[in-house]
């Protein structure tokens, strides 16, 4: 009852091509034959980077400073958007008193 089905390969329809044959090629070896001498020393269009301990130690300290910073900047939006739902809470309980207050007067 639960056993699954498999399927089976649909025939193929129209115009079949009969499979096409691959004929081995000749492998050819080539000798050797004697380089011309290299240039002494080919000179890169790009300068290449050398870091010293020190500039490491700045990169490390500028990517502190960065992440220092941004964190510090998410915190106080955190805050001010925190502090502002409290402040508006604050004055909805506030008109709330009042509305009920004046109600009891009348």
């Amino acid at each position: 009852m639960l056993r699954p089905k498999i399927p089976t390969m649909p025939t193929p329809t129209g115009l079949v091509s009969p499979p096409a044959v691959v004929e081995p090629t000749a492998v050819i070896q080539h000798t050797p034959t004697p380089a011309a001498p290299a240039p002494a020393a080919q000179t890169s269009s790009r300068p290449t980077v050398q870091l010293t301990p020190g500039a490491v130690l700045a990169v490390v300290g500028g990517g502190t400073a960065v992440v220092l910073v941004v964190g510090a900047v998410l915190v106080s939006m955190l805050l001010a958007v925190a502090i502002t739902g409290a402040s508006v809470a604050i004055c909805a309980l506030v008109i709330r008193s009042l509305i009920t207050a004046e109600a009891k007067r009348r």
